[in-house]
């Protein structure tokens, strides 16, 4: 018998290609799977085509959310444009922001106008926005007890008066698988928060650089939003999931370094 050997992952936007190639595809399901792997070795996959469903498959979560976002609009991790695409259709003035090119190739290919390459950190100060989309758990992208409250406070800073953070996120708490218990504590003893996850994301040979991606409560978002000046304003929860709306209670604080 003749073994292939299995060549190392390449440092590249591997998410970025998984949407090019589902889309270029012309999303087959079945056929492109987000392939996340975390630092303990747990391996998780996800169908690339629910990164491009419409209105009629979103989740009552964010049915929920989206019927609560108004003016400018900022989608923070834009990805395929899920919720972005579909806003601008029906009006909305919607700029798309990620890190990852190929998540802007296929938010242009699919009609999306306004596209930004970078972070929140990155946007120019004259940008405002009323309303920031987090949506499909990109809660996640606070990261951290450290960067959370850095992102709160660069979204302030682009934000017009009574603007709104709209997000989902998960309830780590609330997992009752034991594996994710284990972790939650593991991350616990090493003074992390409980749900934060060292990940990377696999797509074929390609592998992103290792990042952090936070399942934080309510409770632990209250904690981090409130010197950043937000507020929440409402919540809508199911089972572990959540979707919530925070509101810009004081003018934006100062940078936080």
């Amino acid at each position: 018998m003749t073994v292939t050997e299995v060549p190392p992952g390449q440092v590249d936007d591997a998410w970025g290609r998984l949407l090019l190639d589902c889309y270029a595809a012309g999303l087959p399901e079945g056929r492109f799977f987000e392939i996340c792997e975390r630092d303990d070795g747990y391996i998780s996959g996800y169908d690339a085509v629910g990164f491009f469903e419409g209105p009629d498959r979103w989740s009552p979560l964010d049915r929920w959310a989206i019927d609560r976002v108004s003016g400018r609009v900022l989608d923070v991790g834009v990805g395929a444009g899920r919720f972005a695409v579909p806003l601008q259709e029906g009006g909305a003035d919607v700029v798309g922001l990620d890190v990852s090119s190929g998540a802007l190739t296929v938010c242009a290919r699919r009609g999306l106008r306004e596209r930004i390459l970078g972070t929140v950190a990155d946007l120019p100060a004259h940008e405002r926005f009323d309303t920031f989309l987090l949506l499909g758990r990109n809660l996640g992208l606070l990261e951290s007890a450290a960067q959370g409250p850095r992102l709160l406070a660069d979204l302030a800073r682009v934000a017009r008066p009574g603007a709104r953070i709209i997000g989902s996120g998960v309830d780590p708490y609330l997992l009752a698988d034991p594996r994710h218990a284990d972790y939650l504590a593991a991350n616990r003893a090493r003074n992390r928060m409980s749900g934060q996850m060292r990940l990377r994301t696999r797509h074929q040979w390609l592998i992103t650089d290792w990042y952090d991606y936070l399942f934080v409560s309510l409770g632990e978002l209250e904690a981090m939003a409130g010197p950043a000046g937000w507020s929440v304003l409402d919540v809508e929860s199911r089972g572990f999931d959540y979707a919530v709306v925070l509101g810009l209670t004081d003018p934006a604080p100062a940078a936080m370094s």
